[in-house]
């Protein structure tokens, strides 16, 4: 990492303050005509088959041009391509850190027709990239020459499960008729008989995920999952593929069927167009349907290369939403796609968000003096507008929004009903919910007040593809990746996580020695013994 970089202070550069001034008035969505044609024509940009409106956002032309500046004085820009071009991205600078490469955008860089000239460590990522999908390619292909399996269960935890569940929900309409992906977490062992109860083990595959291959969770569901087997009467080898680092505990061919290879310049929530994901998704997709998640990816990681923000799409998302955190002041953002299939993509993007940052220092280690990441999350509408939508339209709370939508619907399946469709009604009711809570309502009876100037934006597609999926996948990798870099914090590493991991391998030191504490013990062991918890 550039040490200039690693020392820049965000909030000291001219268009910081430009931006702080700006605040102090934003723009009036609730003013009589603020919501012109004019502006709605104006304030959209287009990429990767996705439309960005953003006229429901409290900004001006004035805001976007110092927005521009802000990003052009953090050479926001120019970190992503450092970033693509393999430099040491995750690293705080004078301090032990992980020092890592950040390369996840590699694994979906291996077309011919969306190649471009590579640096060194780059061209070795994506060479390595090529390899694993190949290897994919080829269990795909013995599985499908064999018939022998229907379905496949994933074992892992955080980036290992949520982002490739995510997915494979979200592309329903692309499932392979005879095949089926179950998904294990939970440590909780209820998780597991419930995935397992009703499966004919015979026909099963299981694709254990761990980087490290030694993470807690996974190995011991593991363990379940292969007692299982062995109490049927089934070798786990002959049913088990791995997916974890060249050379961990893991990548061991005496155990796995086969075993595919992760790198450490991928951050688990940031893995699933990697065989993270693919092993799962080219089973129950098909190998060609993967193959559009990763170019639909890329299409967006190649807009997030160009410079003007109203041309870049995770860009402008970046500086809208650090407009609304940190000169506006709002700590929450709610996504809220208007697609069914997206029921899971709202828990992915709030690791992806809260784990990437979620920071309190910077790449130097100093404290900053800024709000960072914003709290994220979200349900899919419109149940979601009898839920939670009573609090944003009228509390004191303002909570910004993110909508996402599609002009049709992913199954084909709708019927018109009082001369409306069911896909028609839906974005009725998202376009009704953006401009409500920008213009809200005045009425005599103050429980009728709707305040508004609640900002939002909308991303809009045609439809949930497999490539469509891609690119909205990339956009929030993208537009996360580009507010650590705004925010000059390193948002690919995960510290938060590790206490509370050491803790509790503690806690299960004392259990296997059958142990107690004293109450005064800091592990906290005597106050859950005291506390009848044990």
């Amino acid at each position: 990492m550039d040490n200039r970089l690693a020392h820049m202070r965000p909030d000291r550069t001219p268009a910081w303050r430009r931006l702080l001034k700006l605040a102090r008035k934003p723009f009036d969505l609730a003013a009589p005509g603020a919501l012109s044609p004019k502006r709605i024509r104006a304030m959209k940009s287009d990429a990767a088959g996705f439309r960005l409106l953003y006229a429901t956002e409290r900004v001006t032309p004035e805001v976007l041009r110092a927005l521009q500046e802000l990003a052009s004085q953090t050479q926001a820009v120019g970190q992503f391509a450092r970033m693509m071009r393999g430099e040491v991205m995750n690293e705080i600078v004078g301090h032990p850190s992980e020092r890592r490469q950040v390369l996840h955008t590699a694994s979906r860089n291996v077309f011919d027709d969306l190649s471009c000239k590579h640096d060194a460590a780059q061209a070795e990522a994506v060479g390595k990239a090529k390899t694993q999908l190949s290897r994919l390619k080829g269990l795909l292909a013995e599985v499908e020459q064999q018939g022998r399996f229907t379905d496949l269960v994933q074992v892992g935890i955080g980036g290992s499960d949520l982002g490739p569940r995510a997915l494979y929900i979200a592309l329903r309409g692309f499932w392979r008729p005879d095949r089926r992906v179950h998904f294990i977490s939970n440590v909780d062992p209820d998780d597991a008989a419930m995935v397992l109860d009703g499966l004919d083990l015979s026909r099963t595959l299981v694709c254990v995920v761990s980087k490290s291959g030694t993470t807690l969770e996974t190995l011991t569901n593991e363990r379940l999952v292969a007692d299982r087997f062995e109490r049927a009467g089934l070798k786990p080898k002959d049913h088990f593929v791995a997916v974890t680092a060249e050379g961990s505990p893991m990548d061991d061919p005496g155990k796995y069927l086969r075993s595919f290879h992760m790198y450490d310049y991928i951050g688990g929530r940031f893995s699933a167009t990697s065989m993270v994901g693919g092993a799962a998704l080219g089973f129950g997709l098909g190998y060609d349907n993967f193959v559009e998640i990763l170019r639909g990816a890329r299409e967006m990681d190649l807009n997030a290369l160009q410079p003007n923000i109203r041309k870049n799409l995770p860009l402008l998302a970046a500086l809208l939403g650090i407009w609304n955190r940190n000169f506006l002041g709002h700590e929450t953002l709610a996504i809220l796609p208007y697609s069914q299939m997206l029921s899971r993509f709202v828990a992915h993007i709030q690791q992806l968000d809260m784990e990437s940052n979620g920071k309190r220092v910077d790449r130097c280690g100093r404290p900053v003096k800024y709000a960072t990441g914003p709290i994220v999350w979200g349900e899919p509408g419109t149940n979601c507008q009898h839920a939670f939508y009573q609090l944003i339209h009228q509390s004191e709370t303002v909570v910004p929004c993110e909508f996402i939508g599609f002009r049709q619907g992913q199954l084909g399946e709708d019927l018109e009903v009082e001369g409306t469709t069911s896909q028609q009604k839906l974005l009725a009711n998202l376009l009704a919910q953006a401009v409500a809570l920008a213009t809200g309502k005045r009425d005599d009876n103050p429980n009728k007040v709707f305040p508004g100037n609640r900002p939002s934006s909308l991303l809009i597609a045609d439809r949930l593809t497999p490539r469509t999926l891609g690119a909205l996948l990339a956009y929030y990798e993208n537009k996360i990746a580009f507010q650590g870099f705004l925010w000059n914090i390193n948002s690919f590493d995960q510290e938060g996580v590790q206490l509370g991991k050491v803790l509790a391998n503690q806690f299960l030191d004392h259990f296997k020695a059958k142990g107690r504490r004293s109450e005064d013990d800091p592990t906290g062991w005597g106050l859950m013994d005291a506390a009848g918890l044990l």
